[in-house]
């Protein structure tokens, strides 16, 4: 009896299920996401947060100041110079303005001249130039001879020499050269004649030394200098009487290195 119960009972339980309305697979994988998603972010909720967002202010200026310090300590820093340029062998032009004074007896004729001279020459070396020049002064006979008598009058002159210079770091040289050339009064025939210097009237021969020296700029075209020169006139000399035709002058001078 029990056991047909118990059969009565089993077959009623699958009886049970087939009646049951059967849930849609979708529904069902639905319900099961949901339940899992739901489980997940409460687990979640529940850790604690990593240390990167509880430490989540960022100071962004502290970035900034090893910077700001650098670029003060850049701009605290002084400029240094560019290097020189490299030295090349090149053609030089150099004119200097000053005065021509006559140290012997044509200094009793002729006042100071004001004196324009001009060189042209090519550094083969650094410490070697050979060099062409030229040059026009302007006098008169005003120490010898009172108005009207007196006779203005240029003196020319050219010839040719060699350079020779020292250089002291890149800014400063100094400089001796000697030269040998020719030099005339441009003046109407006989009019120095008759005061004793007729030669000086014609091309006469110079020798003559001169020192010099240069202050080269941060271009290194350009140059500022001094020099003073020393030559022996022989045709400014006195025709008679014992003479000793010296000639000095001096002047500032401009460089310029092609």
């Amino acid at each position: 009896m029990e056991r047909a119960e118990l059969q009565v009972t089993a077959a009623d339980v699958r009886y049970a299920r087939r009646r049951m309305p059967r849930v849609p697979r979708s529904v069902a994988s639905l319900v099961l996401a949901t339940v899992a998603l739901v489980a997940g972010t409460e687990a979640r909720a529940d850790e604690p947060p990593p240390a990167s967002v509880v430490s989540a202010d960022v100071d962004l200026e502290k970035d900034t100041k090893p910077s700001a310090a650098l670029d003060s300590d850049v701009a605290a820093q002084p400029l240094e110079a560019p290097p020189p340029p490299p030295y090349k062998n090149t053609l030089v032009l150099d004119s200097s303005l000053g005065a021509l004074v006559f140290l012997g007896k044509f200094g009793d004729v002729a006042p100071p001249a004001p004196l324009l001279r001009t060189q042209l020459g090519y550094e083969v070396f650094r410490w070697l130039m050979p060099f062409v020049e030229g040059e026009l002064a302007f006098t008169d006979t005003s120490n010898a001879q009172a108005p009207p008598k007196t006779r203005a009058f240029p003196i020319f002159g050219f010839g040719g020499g060699a350079r020779f210079t020292a250089r002291f770091g890149t800014r400063v040289g100094v400089y001796a050269q000697g030269s040998l050339g020719a030099m005339k009064a441009d003046i109407r025939q006989r009019a120095l004649a008759l005061i004793g210097h007729g030669d000086a009237e014609s091309l006469g021969l110079y020798v003559g030394g001169r020192l010099g020296l240069e202050w080269y700029q941060r271009d290194r075209h350009f140059a500022l200098g001094v020099n003073v020169g020393l030559r022996d006139a022989f045709g400014f000399a006195r025709a008679i009487g014992g003479d000793t035709p010296l000639a000095l002058d001096a002047g500032a001078s401009l460089r310029y290195a092609f």
